[in-house]
Formats: structure tokens, sequence, C-alpha cells
């Protein structure tokens, strides 16, 4: 670990996440019951989020989609707050996620859902906000204070939040858990030691950072529930790193930004250990590698990394729960390539806390 007079804010946030994902998974694992009722005769979820709760959004989509087998969208903010359409959300479930629970774009948004038909949840770090009260739901995670602007263990407390939320919409009509819940309640219960591990344990970064700090821009991908790694690992490189990163699935990057990709813009690909998406993922970086291009991977198992220039060992989790690891490793590497850049990770640019839409 990075000795005490050196570590960064967001360092020593991210070493946080094992004690705030056991407290949060503490606090709302008991409340999936609630989910189930609030959920009750709804077709369909629609989360509404900016910036890095977006990143979270995607991946809550696909638990709800995968999992639940309900239809899920992203939001689209501007529809309530700049064009004041009017929407039927009758049968929708409309999930808000603010990390401070205070953006005020997205605490409208919630309410002009409520207004619209749909039943509300919030899922926030900010208890007491203006999002946790007119929901009426609402989750709050326990991650404490961050004081790094750019997010860490509030992010992965929200992909845990909405693991649990994952688990509600899979209750059936009478509200009783099905049949796997126990066992995914087990899965999830394990993670904060899986994160933990993962922490004492990282894999060697610097092949990774130096190959990133010679460069200027990179391609991230993922695909199903890894995408939300891959589109948070894009925006922390860009927030902390300056890098001209883009998050992209893997196949929205076969259909044409794969041409960008070159031997000073590598790919860094994230996947489980297992699951459908290894593959493809596989493909990806042998077809990278073979185009002269460098290829990092983040998890995938051995298979990705026999294809890739280097990689970084992913969790030790079944893949619906596999984001929660990814973007640890993520997170360690941003925050190094930050300090080899000689930039500080705690404090981007331009950039503050809370983040208010015009």
């Amino acid at each position: 670990m990075t000795p005490p007079e050196t570590q960064t804010r967001m360092r020593a946030e991210i070493e946080q996440q094992p004690a705030a994902l056991r407290a949060t998974l503490d606090a709302l694992l008991p409340r999936v019951s609630e989910v189930a009722a609030l959920a009750r005769d709804t077709r369909q979820v629609l989360f509404i989020a900016r910036g890095t709760s977006d990143n979270a959004a995607v991946y809550g989509s696909y638990l709800a989609q995968v999992r639940a087998g309900r239809l899920a969208t992203l939001a689209s903010p501007s529809v309530a707050t700049t064009y004041r359409a009017r929407l039927d959300l009758n049968g929708v479930l409309a999930v808000a996620l603010s990390q401070s629970g205070r953006t005020e774009e997205i605490v409208h948004t919630m309410t002009w859902a409520a207004d619209c038909g749909a039943r509300t949840m919030a899922i926030t770090n900010g208890a007491g906000s203006p999002l946790a009260a007119q929901a009426d739901l609402a989750f709050v995670t326990e991650a404490g204070v961050e004081q790094a602007v750019p997010a860490t263990k509030t992010f992965t407390t929200q992909l845990a939040a909405l693991a649990v939320l994952g688990l509600g919409l899979t209750a059936d009509a009478e509200g009783a858990a099905t049949s796997q819940t126990p066992v995914d309640q087990n899965e999830l219960k394990n993670v904060p030691d899986e994160i933990e591990r993962l922490l004492a344990a990282p894999g060697d970064l610097t092949p990774l950072i130096e190959g990133l700090a010679a460069v200027e821009g990179a391609v991230v991908s993922g695909r199903g529930y890894a995408y939300s790694a891959a589109l948070e690992l894009a925006l922390k490189l860009k927030e902390a790193c300056y890098l001209h990163a883009m998050g992209l699935s893997f196949a929205d990057l076969l259909h044409g930004p794969i041409a960008v990709v070159d031997q000073r813009t590598p790919a860094v690909i994230m996947a489980a250990d297992a699951g459908p998406t290894v593959e493809g993922a596989v493909a990806l970086a042998e077809r990278v590698t073979q185009s002269g291009a460098p290829a990092y991977g983040i998890g995938g198992g051995p298979e990705l990394a026999a294809q890739c220039t280097y990689a970084l060992p992913g969790p030790r989790l079944p893949e619906w729960l596999a984001p929660i690891g990814l973007i640890i490793a993520g997170q360690l590497l941003t925050e190094a390539l930050a300090r080899r850049l000689d930039l500080d990770p705690d404090h981007p640019r331009g950039l503050s806390k809370v983040t208010q839409t015009e």
C-alpha cells in the first residue's frame, strides 16, 4: 500500500471500500422485500442519473433485464428539465441515482417521473438529501464522506445498492424471494472480502501505468455487465489523468471506432473471469495485438491474459458482481497513473464534488 505520508485522499478512499461495502450491504440487504413491494405490478425500470452515477445505472440496467426480465432504459433528464415533456410512466419504476442527492437536475427529473405516474426510488450517499426525502423508497449507501473529487467508494456502494435492487426485482408477484435469492445474497455478501483480497494483491500495475503514461488516448472496452466498469474507468482516466479515453462496448468498438486503436491508442479490455462475454474479449484482444497495438486486460481470466500485451487479475466474483471488483483495479490504475504524470488525483482541474447542470 502507499506509504501514509504520500497517500492521496483518492487512494485512502479506495482502500476504505471493503468497510463501506460491508456497511452498505448490512443496511440494505434486509430491505429486499421493500423493493419487491414497490416494484410489484411495474413492467419497466427507468434509471435517472448523470456522470459516474449514469455508469452505475448501466450496471443496473443489465441486472434488471438479464436477471429480473424487466425492460430497463436510461433516462434523458433533458426531456423533463429542458423540454418539459409529459410522458405516460404508469407501470414504471423510476430509480434516481446521485451520490450527493443534491444534484438539482436529478431531483427534478425524479419528481417529474412521479408526476407522470412512476413509482420512485432513490440511491444516494446523502442521508437527508432532497433526493432521498422525495422518493417513495430511499436506499442510502454507507460510503461515508468522500473527499477526493473522483468517485470511488460512492460508486462501488452504488453498485452494491443496485445489486440489492436486482434481488428485489427478481421477487415474485407475492413478494417472496425466488429460489435463487439465498444463493445470490450469499454471493453478494462475499463481495467485501473479495475486494479486500484484491486490494491486498492487485498485481503489478507498473507495465500498464508506463504504457498509458506514454500515450494521450486509449479505448476502454467491456460488454454486458462489465460495460459499466469500462465506462467508469474511461471517465476516471479523463477526470484524473486527462487522458482522451473512450468507453465503448465490444460491439460498438467493432462498428468503426476500432480504427483509432493503434500503437499510440491502446485498448484496455475489461471482463469477468467467466461468462458469455469472455470469448468476445479474447477475440478483441487478439485483433488489437495482431494490428500492432497494445492490448491491456483487466480480468477475463487466463484466456484474456494470453492474448494481451499485459493483463491484471480480475476479481473472483460471478459475472453479475464482477464490475464491483473490476473497477477497483481501474481505480488503483487511475490514481497511480495520475501520480506518475505529476497530477493531483484528488483535485482534477475544472471539477467539483457536486455538479449542477444548467
